[in-house]
């Protein structure tokens, strides 16, 4: 079968996802929509086609790559809170993700959708990042506070105060590329992954009465534990002259995602399915890799982790563009069997593909063309054939 017969042109967005988790064992937990590149209005604006045929069919969340605290000021935004739209998409995206063509549509979406509805109806949103930017990572003061401030008064951590110091010991920059001025490697450092061990251990243990009083607040006390631990060993990390020391970096970020998306899946899965957008790199089942200080670095994300826990209840369609690209490239073969969008099923695709197709050239700075051998990580790959590739600079 050719290539062009594999694909199926994407006049009907919701019936072709429709198609292809029909095939599927059992019907998907988790969504996963992924982009190349952020910036390109034309996949997260596919995101938003297709959320509304999503939420038809029973979804009731949307997770994307941002913070998972900051995420909770869209989330009472489309809940019905009083707010300026400006002012949410600044402070309820990290990365500044507000920006992103695409975001303010898809927040407008979303309240007006949930207007009038049950609480229990609603489309609920979530960040699934850690707290992280590319500059390194915050104190972990916050997290462990917001822990305590969450257990029985009986319970009590003094020392923590003077275990954390200054949060600028924490937030020096030079640590991401410099591991000597990172403070993960001190002792009060290791002192203090013993306290947030202690921590989220008595956070468990006291789960049953806190749950049962406040659901929300336990899930977020939950959420600030897993973030501590995560946190500090992000810092031990950057602190380590290792030679895998960036790849290590990457899959401890990729270990916080999975751990949040799982923590949302769980907490939604009596509502609805969730659909997740993000990088293609962070959802894929395949190893990541990219290219940082002159070498290549590679690591499992958090769609290889999800996959562990949810098997086929995880499903993962990755996205690419490049209508430009050379015959004999995996790109140039989707473009030609291409007239607008198409979705391609992927064991289908990859059985099609010749043994010497090859990546496509980046169409735009940071863009990460698929490679035939990540299709394996893939359960279909939606190309778009009609955008220019025009990047909005929004960092």
């Amino acid at each position: 079968m050719s290539i062009a017969e594999i694909g199926r042109q994407l006049d009907d967005l919701g019936r072709a996802v429709d198609d292809l988790l029909a095939a599927r064992p059992e019907p998907p937990v988790l969504l996963g929509l992924g982009e190349p590149t952020h910036g390109i209005e034309a996949f997260p604006l596919l995101r938003n086609e297709l959320l509304p045929e999503l939420v038809a069919r029973g979804y009731r969340s949307i997770a994307l790559e941002t913070d998972h605290f900051a995420a909770s000021v869209v989330d009472d935004y489309v809940a019905g809170r009083a707010g300026d739209i400006d002012e949410v998409l600044e402070t309820g995206f990290s990365h500044r993700f507000g920006a992103v063509p695409g975001n303010r549509e898809l927040v407008e979406w979303l309240r007006a959708h949930n207007a009038e509805r049950d609480p229990r109806d609603r489309v609920r949103f979530y960040g699934f990042d850690g707290p992280m930017e590319m500059s390194g990572a915050p104190s972990p003061r916050r997290a462990l506070t917001s822990v305590i401030d969450h257990l029985p008064a009986a319970l009590e951590f003094p020392e923590i105060d003077a275990l954390l110091g200054d949060d600028a010991d924490w937030e020096n920059q030079a640590a991401m590329y410099d591991p000597a001025a990172s403070i993960g490697g001190s002792d009060r450092a290791r002192a203090l992954r013993v306290v947030a061990d202690d921590l989220a251990s008595a956070l468990r243990r006291a789960a049953p009465g806190l749950r049962r009083q406040d659901p929300d607040a336990h899930d977020r006390a939950a959420a600030h534990a897993r973030t501590a631990l995560g946190l500090l060993r992000y810092h031990a990390a950057m602190a380590s002259a290792s030679p895998d020391r960036i790849a290590t970096l990457l899959s401890l970020r990729a270990e916080m995602m999975a751990e949040n998306l799982l923590a949302i899946v769980a907490r939604e899965q009596r509502r609805g399915p969730t659909l997740v957008f993000a990088h293609n790199a962070h959802l894929q089942r395949a190893k990541s890799d990219m290219q940082f200080g002159g070498d290549e670095v590679s690591w499992d994300d958090a769609g290889a982790l999800v996959e562990l826990v949810l098997g086929e209840r995880y499903v993962f369609l990755a996205t690419d563009a490049n209508p430009r690209s050379a015959p004999g490239t995996l790109q140039g073969e989707l473009a030609r069997a291409t007239s607008r969008r198409a979705l391609f099923p992927a064991q289908a695709l990859r059985a099609a593909l010749p043994p010497s197709i090859t990546a496509g050239e980046p169409i735009v700075p940071g863009h990460l063309p698929l490679k035939p051998e990540q299709l394996t990580g893939a359960d279909a790959v939606v190309f778009i054939a009609d955008t220019d590739g025009k990047q909005h600079q929004f960092w």
